[in-house]
């Protein structure tokens, strides 16, 4: 038991990493094999790619110990404004870049108005949420940001299928392994971790903190923005309301993968895990022909088993720490 509870606390993307096994077998098993069938693999990573890109930034950002609920609408909003700028005449690559400048520039101000002011991330970006899904519909409905012209875009180096994946995987292996490398190999990494579990302790150490969150917030933001203009080259044209409520699905694959609430505690594996298992049970429910209104009904259900066992993990770890002090 010990030995497992030392797994667990070490590496807790294992425990998400048995879950998605469990979840694939269950489908694959209802629906008498057809949930592994080459059709609904495809269909699966169609999605997945950009979903996972949009959860790495935030749990990036969740280490530190901030929360950004505008992702989704920044997810919306970059495309739309990837079109305006091409159908004002810019090419592909400039525009796209803007695009992620204004998506960085978004998490700047985050950044600027959580820290300047001390007000909690989850109301800074909860407004940020309305004022960014609100100018990805005017744009839209200005007329400015209608249309996509794919004549012009580089498919393949967005959604270019590629057997049963496309070539956006290619842009999440790339960029997971980034954040990983920046998470577990570089000082910052652990001025991350250091920061999410105290800020007054990681200050006390010399950490710049603010610097920290402040990088953190704008990844999280560029990624969203990156993951939607990808979302939108696929299938080939804007959509205000796109990324309505995807920063739920990112708060869920980080808790599901392990990330703690309280900041400080996770990695980048189990989130990849996380929305991993977000997938699988969207799609396996629907091929095992179970009522979809039930698929929220399930991400609720694992968030609150895994906020509990991340509860239960740190009074469990704080005990034994209790126990080898005496």
């Amino acid at each position: 038991m010990m030995r497992l509870l030392k797994i667990y606390m070490q590496r807790p993307e294992l425990v998400a990493l048995v879950v998605l096994i469990v979840f694939t077998t269950y489908f694959a098993a209802a629906s008498n094999g057809l949930f592994l069938s080459n059709a609904n693999v495809r269909g699966m990573f169609s999605l997945y790619p950009e979903l996972a890109i949009l959860a790495l930034g935030f749990s990036l950002l969740m280490i530190a110990g901030e929360f950004d609920l505008s992702i989704g609408s920044v997810m919306g909003l970059c495309p739309i404004v990837l079109c305006a700028m091409i159908n004002f005449g810019i090419p592909f690559w400039p525009a796209f870049i803007l695009a992620l400048v204004v998506g960085a520039a978004i998490g700047l101000f985050n950044s600027a108005v959580t820290l300047r002011f001390g007000i909690p991330s989850f109301i800074t970006t909860l407004g940020t949420l309305f004022m960014a899904r609100s100018v990805a519909v005017v744009l839209y409905s200005s007329g400015l940001a209608t249309t996509l012209d794919i004549a012009v875009v580089p498919t393949w180096a967005f959604s270019e299928p590629l057997g049963i994946f496309r070539v956006s995987a290619i842009w999440l292996v790339a960029l997971a392994l980034l954040v990983w490398l920046l998470l577990e190999k570089t000082n910052f990494g652990n001025w991350i971790r250091a920061t999410g579990g105290s800020v007054e302790a990681a200050k006390a150490m010399g950490i710049p903190t603010s610097l920290v969150k402040t990088v953190c917030f704008m990844i999280c933001s560029t990624l969203a923005g990156l993951a939607g203009i990808i979302q939108v080259v696929r299938i080939g044209s804007p959509i205000p309301s796109m990324g309505e409520s995807m920063e739920l699905q990112a708060i869920a694959a980080a808790v599901i993968g392990g990330i703690a609430l309280s900041g400080g505690v996770g990695n980048i594996v189990g989130v990849v895990i996380g929305m991993a298992i977000i997938r699988v049970i969207d799609s396996g429910m629907i091929m095992s022909r179970v009522d979809a209104s039930w698929f929220k009904f399930a991400i609720g259900f694992l968030i609150v088993c895994a906020v509990i066992a991340n509860h239960w993990l740190e009074r469990r770890a704080r005990n034994i720490k209790l126990e080898v002090a005496q």
